[in-house]
């Protein structure tokens, strides 16, 4: 063989020797560009605390900026959306919350992505604890209370939520159900809306996550009543359970977890689960969700997609059960 086409050879298998290198060499530098995270809440919400706190980990730990990106509207939907339709290369990452991945596919709600075909479970985050909270107006200083408040003013008291399939949506439709009350829900575009016209006395009583209504409670401006975890949140070690509060079978805890598109490589959702599980176990980060009364996350994304699983067969007998409709 002449030496011409030896070379000519050689050069075209290191050529195809490269090419088939590249994309796992490019993976093993990820991220070599910033990163979008998409939050499907607005600032200052339980979402946004987190999200933002695991942004500046996430900065320090990759050298590359994690840029976070509030998207609101349709209970979550619309970030989860974006989130899904996204180039599938890790340059966009998305918080997925409880109602858009296991609840609103339930309610028939129309949606423009599928939370298990359009999206891939990197980690879990973690799970909060809502809280039942009423105007002071309201003259109920507990749940019993409230129950027989609503009873004796029917249609004088009203429930906020950002969007059907929330937990905030969710949790007042449990406890119509498990109370037999009738309370009537309102509809914000968002959950800052909501808890702004909750503390103005345009509505009467919402569910919202601890870390938000904390300074609120704390400050007098609204008043708590219950928390819907399962065990009392350290964050108001005073206010019982609703189970405690005598609403049998009550619980709901919301959850956050970290998605990506469907068909990002293998490799990067590694990448993700490792510097994120890293961040969670961060004390900075281990002590804020401590001091909301929170359950860390972490584990794989088989673990997150199961429990996605089972949160979704949970909700979905709940909604048929209750009837709960969208709006």
């Amino acid at each position: 063989m002449k030496l011409t086409s030896i070379l000519s050879s050689c050069a075209l298998a290191c050529s195809l020797l490269a090419a088939a290198f590249q994309p796992v060499q490019a993976q093993s530098r990820y991220p070599d560009k910033p990163v979008r995270m998409i939050v499907p809440a607005p600032p200052g919400s339980g979402p946004d605390a987190i999200g933002r706190m695991l942004g500046q980990k996430l900065t320090e730990a990759w050298g590359q900026p994690v840029v976070i990106e509030n998207v609101v509207g349709a209970g979550g939907k619309i970030g989860h959306e974006q989130g899904a339709r996204a180039a599938p290369d890790g340059s966009v990452i998305l918080m997925g919350l409880f109602g858009p991945m296991s609840v609103s596919k339930s309610l028939g709600e129309k949606m423009n992505y599928d939370p298990v075909a359009d999206l891939a479970p990197v980690t879990l985050l973690l799970a909060l604890t809502n809280v039942l909270t009423v105007h002071p107006k309201i003259p109920a200083t507990n749940v019993a209370e409230l129950v027989e408040y609503i009873k004796r003013n029917p249609g004088k008291v009203r429930y906020g939520y950002p969007g059907a399939g929330t937990s905030n949506h969710l949790s007042a439709e449990l406890f119509n159900y498990l109370t037999g009350v009738k309370v009537e829900g309102v509809p914000y575009k968002s959950s800052g809306q909501m808890t702004t016209d909750l503390l103005g006395g345009h509505i009467e009583m919402m569910f919202h996550n601890a870390p938000v209504v904390m300074p609120y409670v704390r400050a007098g401006s609204m008043r708590g009543l219950a928390v819907t975890s399962a065990r009392r949140n350290p964050a108001f070690p005073d206010l019982p359970t609703l189970q405690e509060s005598g609403v049998s079978g009550y619980e709901i805890t919301p959850w956050y977890g970290m998605y990506v598109p469907t068909g990002t490589p293998g490799a990067v959702i590694a990448r993700l689960n490792e510097s994120i599980s890293k961040a969670l176990a961060h004390p900075d980060i281990t002590s804020w969700i401590q001091a909301q009364g929170g359950i860390g996350g972490g584990g794989s994304p088989s673990e997150l997609a199961a429990y996605q699983a089972a949160e979704t067969v949970k909700w979905g007998q709940l909604v048929r059960a209750a009837n709960i409709k969208s709006n």
